[in-house]
């Protein structure tokens, strides 16, 4: 585990996050960290990540511990490691070092954690072992389950509310992420000259996340097959005419997120007809992005992303209609399916282990609509927010073939004009946007979107 070198600023950062859940709740909440998960056989592990919540007040990756939160103080439980992890692990800091480093009030061995559990919230662990633990420990149903207890739901809801906003450290790591995302696009473009496949262009993007003691915060999509939305294989050989998507996001060491897709030609030149869609997918991410600021819905940035590309699908002859009749009629999800971006901070969808609850203001429900289905994100915009800003065009075949939807758009879709643009499989522009008081900061603006800049770079 690394230790911040500004732990002090931390602690303080990780006080002053207690002493406003303090101001929210009034019982004491208990949250786990998780346990390491056993690819194999026990001693061969899949990398450990730390639960979100954990993170949000313990602030370092502690595994198989859990803190108890009561009017602004913290305890931390944790045992500590066994003399024998010495030889395998070297020196790991002690129980009591760990509590000082993160300005916890008090540390216990995990033995006791069942004595202080007695009315205590939490929030369910996605780790299957550490949830187990979880009900045993407090002798109950953990949240999410089909009858919540009240208390979680409303320790829930306050930890929502603090990190919808980040605050100043937070701020500085998701920049970092931010930074070294960009660094790492960039050297994807450099490397697809002399690329073969997929895999030649992920290895050079991830190198750069790792030569910066970072990790890749979601498992890297790297694919010429942009029509596939997580796309997570990278066999496929690159071929003149091909389009390349990259979402690619870089998290730093105490666990916060970048989250950045861009679409380039392998050739190092757009074709006619992928310019065309992609200036209209660059069209819909700009204005989306220059309208973002406090208390706008994110529901209407996302259903502008849809008018503006209808508008240009209109102009392409490629839909037939009123752009605003368009989508209304959800016609523009046929080549649009998706929301236009989501929540990001510890988690690259940030909070959405719980769900709509994070996403989506109280009282409001996720649509059954075909064009708005997939929206994750429907609050109005505050102050210290990051969300991501990725509108996209697709040619899904599980879509375009589908033929109850070939009948309702039958005389919608212009299916001739499509067939000019078989060569573009899948686009998406993505950016980091954070919200100000007055507007809006791209915090990944340091890598180009316009076609021009990004044939320079490949």
């Amino acid at each position: 585990m690394q230790i911040p070198t500004n732990h002090t600023s931390l602690s303080t950062t990780l006080r002053n996050r207690r002493e406003k859940l303090t101001n929210l709740i009034n019982f004491p909440a208990i949250l786990w960290s998780g346990s390491p998960s056993i690819r194999n056989f026990p001693l061969n592990t899949f990398p450990f990540r730390s639960s979100s919540h954990f993170l949000y007040f313990a602030g370092l990756p502690i595994e198989d511990a859990a803190i108890r939160l009561e009017a602004g103080k913290l305890a931390l439980f944790m045992d500590n490691p066994p003399p024998s992890n010495l030889l395998w692990h070297g020196e790991i800091p002690t129980r009591d070092r760990l509590a000082e480093i993160i300005g916890a009030d008090a540390a216990f061995p995990m033995s006791e954690l069942k004595s202080h559990a007695q009315n205590s919230a939490t929030i369910s662990v996605q780790n299957p072992t550490t949830k187990i633990t979880q009900s045993q420990i407090l002798n109950r149903d953990i949240f999410p389950s089909n009858k919540p207890q009240e208390i979680d739901l409303e320790l829930t809801q306050a930890i929502i509310s603090l990190r919808l906003s980040h605050d100043d450290t937070a701020l500085t790591e998701i920049k970092q992420a931010a930074a070294v995302t960009v660094e790492a696009h960039k050297a994807g473009m450099a490397a697809t000259k002399n690329a073969k496949f997929e895999a030649n262009i992920r290895a050079a993007m991830e190198s750069i996340i790792i030569s910066h003691n970072m990790t890749c915060a979601y498992p890297s999509i790297v694919t010429v097959h942009g029509e596939v939305l997580h796309n997570g294989e990278y066999y496929h050989p690159l071929q003149t005419g091909d389009l390349l998507l990259a979402d690619v996001g870089a998290e730093t060491t105490l666990g916060w997120a970048s989250d950045v897709t861009r679409t380039w030609p392998v050739s190092g030149k757009f074709s006619p007809t992928q310019k065309d869609i992609y200036d209209v997918v660059l069209a819909a991410h700009d204005r989306c992005i220059s309208q973002i600021k406090p208390g706008v819905e994110y529901l209407d940035i996302h259903l502008l992303a849809a008018q503006v590309i209808a508008e240009g699908l209109v102009d392409l002859e490629i839909l037939k209609g009123k752009p605003e009749d368009l989508v209304e009629m959800d016609a523009h999800a046929l080549f649009f399916p998706h929301g236009v971006g989501h929540l990001l901070g510890l988690d690259v969808h940030d909070m959405e282990d719980l769900g709509d609850l994070a996403g989506y203001e109280i009282g409001r429900e996720r649509s059954s609509r075909f064009g708005l289905g997939f929206l994750r994100l429907n609050r109005p915009l505050i102050p210290g927010m990051i969300v991501t800003i990725e509108p996209g065009f697709y040619q899904v075949p599980a879509i375009l073939n589908d033929l109850e939807m070939q009948q309702k758009y039958q005389n919608i879709v212009n299916w001739e004009k499509l067939e000019y643009f078989s060569d573009v499989r899948g686009i998406r522009i993505e950016d980091d946007v954070l919200v100000t008081t007055k507007g809006a900061e791209i915090l990944t603006q340091e890598l180009p979107t316009n076609t021009d800049a990004i044939e320079n770079l490949v």
